[in-house]
C-alpha cells in the first residue's frame, strides 16, 4: 500500500491540511538509513511513506547506527530518523559541529536505555534497584552463566549501538562480563526465554518498546549521568575513569545532511514536522515482534489512520 495510496488520496490529504501539496524540488533520491531494531524501521518507513506520497524519490539505505555519520557529512547519506539522547549524542555533536549535520528536531520520542533485570531476580540480589548492590559477589553470581562464573553476566546490545557498557563494568568496579547481543531480536527472544524459566538475565532495555510493558522489570539505578562523566575522568565516583554513571535519557532525534534543505526544502519541513509518541511507537513494535506483522503491514495501517496527520507535514 505504500506507493499505492492513490493519487487521489493525496489530492485528498491537501485539502485536508488546507494548502496544497508542494511539488518535488528534485527527483534525485532522498537517502533514508536503515539500522538493526524494530522501532527504527518503522519510523523510518513511515516518513518514506510520507515523502513518496509527496512525490519524492525515496532509498532505504543499511547504515551502521554510529558510522552512518561519515555518510550524513558527506551528502551520500541524507536523513537518519532516530538519533538515540542515550547513545548517540557524542557522535551527534561532533557531527553537528563540522555544520556538514544538522539537528531536525525531536521525533517526539523520548528515550530510555539502561540496565535492565525481571523482578524475579530483586530476591536473588537484594539492594537493588540501586546499582551497588550488583558489587557483591553474590549478587553477581546469581546473574552468572556457565560461561561467566562467578562473575555475571550483563547481556549488552549489539556492538554498533554504542553506550559504553564495557567502561561502565569497568570504572564502577562491577564484577560482571558484557556479552554483546548480535541483533536485536536475538536480545529479546533470550529474555522471553529466560523469563518462561525464570532463569537469570540483566541486560540492555530500551524504551519505547514492548519489553517493559509486557515483562515485569525494574531499570538499575546508576549515578545519574552528567556531560561531565563521560567527558571528565576526574568527575564522579572513579577518580581515574570515565563512564562511572548511568546513561543519558531524552529525546531521540531526526538528522540529516546540512544540504537537505537547499536541495529538498519540502522534504527538510516533512522531516521537522514528524511527530509520533511513546505510546504509538510501543504498540506499533509489539505488533511486529510479538503479533508477527510486518513492518511494512504496520506502516501502511498507521498511514491509513492518520492521514490528515501527515498530509499537515507535506502541505505547503
Amino acid at each position: 500500500m505504500r506507493k499505492a495510496l492513490a493519487a487521489a488520496v493525496v489530492a485528498a490529504a491537501g485539502m485536508v491540511s488546507g494548502g496544497a501539496l508542494a511539488a518535488p524540488e528534485s527527483e534525485d533520491p532522498i537517502r533514508l538509513t536503515l539500522h538493526d531494531w524494530t522501532g527504527q524501521l518503522i519510523t523510518t518507513n513511515i516518513m518514506a511513506a510520507v515523502l513518496e506520497e509527496a512525490g519524492y524519490n525515496v532509498e532505504l539505505v543499511q547504515a551502521d547506527y554510529l558510522a552512518q555519520f561519515a555518510g550524513l557529512k558527506t551528502g551520500d547519506l541524507h536523513v537518519a530518523m532516530e538519533m538515540w539522547e542515550t547513545t548517540g549524542r557524542e557522535a551527534m555533536d561532533e557531527a553537528t559541529a563540522t555544520g556538514l549535520v544538522v539537528n531536525l528536531g525531536s521525533t517526539g520520542l523520548e528515550a530510555i536505555e539502561e540496565w535492565w533485570y525481571p523482578l524475579y531476580m530483586k530476591e536473588r540480589c537484594p539492594g537493588l534497584p540501586n546499582w551497588e548492590a550488583l558489587k557483591d559477589p553474590a549478587c553477581a553470581e546469581a546473574f552468572a552463566t556457565v560461561e561467566t562464573a562467578p562473575k555475571g553476566r550483563y547481556l549488552g546490545g549489539a556492538v554498533t549501538w554504542g553506550g559504553f557498557d564495557d567502561e561502565r563494568v569497568v570504572a564502577l568496579g562491577l564484577p560482571f562480563e558484557v556479552i554483546h547481543a548480535g541483533t536485536d531480536a536475538a536480545l529479546f527472544a533470550e529474555l522471553e526465554s529466560a523469563y518462561q524459566r525464570q532463569a537469570p538475565i540483566i541486560m540492555w532495555v530500551y524504551a519505547p518498546h514492548w519489553a517493559p510493558l509486557k515483562y515485569e522489570g525494574e531499570w538499575v539505578e546508576f549515578p545519574p549521568y552528567t556531560p561531565e562523566c563521560y567527558n571528565d575522568p576526574a568527575w564522579g565516583i572513579n577518580p581515574d575513569m570515565a563512564y562511572d554513571c548511568g546513561k543519558p535519557r531524552g529525546p531521540i532525534w531526526k538528522v540529516a545532511w546540512a544540504g537537505l534543505a537547499e536541495k529538498w526544502p519540502g522534504a527538510a519541513r516533512a522531516i521537522e514536522a514528524f511527530h509520533v509518541t511513546n505510546d504509538e511507537m510501543g504498540a506499533m513494535i509489539a505488533a511486529v515482534d510479538l503479533d508477527g506483522r510486518s513492518v511494512e503491514d504496520v506502516v501502511d495501517e498507521w498511514m491509513a489512520a492518520n492521514e490528515a496527520r501527515w498530509s499537515a507535514w507535506i502541505a505547503e
